[in-house]
């Protein structure tokens, strides 16, 4: 097996894990001998300069902006492994939710509740933040003007700030995002409240660059789906029972539910 003189990886996902990824990364590299370099992308990740060009190697990533440069680009990356959360409601399975929250004094108790009022989301690409909301519109057959403003605040914490500070009425948060602030900063459960909850849908996946060749992404994945005793810790402080196979092919219906949206006519919602 030919291996690199380096793994480059980049995380596309909300940076309070990225002490986590940093521990995926120096594992990889312990274990293969090789220096890794993981970076926080500020980039869209469908106008990131390094994803275009190829020179990544291994990325974390959301599920819809992955099958989105899959539709483009579909020998370029492919999925590897995805989380198993440890909480019971993720059923043993490499699914999250959507998380509707609101300020906790708020009168708002239902979805219904906030017809009229104001939104934050992280950026429109985002599948927990905008594209599975825009979802839960088309189900509930509300109308594509739902809110009354739309605040994009760039990051799940900065939504979930904006909340908290009443200068949005809710947003809609990635679930594990939300536990790993709320085990960060216990005090933020006495501010916040979760209104509606949608899901679940395939868990942000593991994805790698085919440039690497079957030997070494073969090689890579068995390294994640058996993790040595320190990155074992760093999973069990992450809430993460375990990585689990995935196939690109299972991020699809992200794609699908955001077209679905677009042809409904719900190009905004508000």
């Amino acid at each position: 097996m030919n291996r690199p003189d380096k793994l480059s990886l980049v995380s596309y996902l909300a940076p309070n894990l990225f002490w986590f990824y940093s521990e995926v990364g120096a594992y990889l590299g312990r274990v293969l001998g090789i220096e890794t370099q993981l970076e926080q992308s500020q980039c869209d990740p469908l106008a990131d300069p390094i994803l275009q060009h190829d020179q990544l190697d291994l990325a974390f990533i959301c599920g819809l902006p992955f099958v989105q440069y899959q539709r483009v680009t579909p020998t370029q990356l492919e999925a590897l492994v995805a989380p198993v959360m440890q909480s019971e409601r993720y059923q043993n399975r490499p699914v999250y939710f959507s998380e509707v929250i609101v300020k906790a004094d708020s009168n708002f108790k239902t979805f219904n509740d906030l017809l009229g009022k104001t939104l934050c989301f992280n950026d429109p690409g985002s599948n927990s933040g905008y594209n599975l909301l825009r979802h839960r519109l088309i189900q509930g057959k509300y109308p594509s003007r739902f809110f009354n403003k739309v605040i994009q605040s760039g990051s799940h914490q900065r939504s979930i700030q904006l909340v908290i500070e009443g200068l949005a009425d809710c947003s809609a948060i990635d679930s594990t995002v939300l536990e790993e602030e709320l085990r960060n900063s216990p005090e933020l459960a006495k501010c916040l409240r979760v209104a509606d909850s949608i899901g679940p849908c395939p868990m942000p996946p593991v994805v790698v660059a085919q440039h690497l060749g079957p030997e070494l992404i073969d090689c890579l994945q068995s390294l994640l789906l058996q993790p040595d005793p320190q990155l074992q810790a760093a999973m069990v402080k992450a809430q993460i029972r375990r990585y689990d196979l995935v196939q690109s092919q299972d991020y699809e219906p992200l794609g699908d539910l955001y077209d679905a949206a677009l042809e409904a006519g719900y190009t905004t919602i508000g």
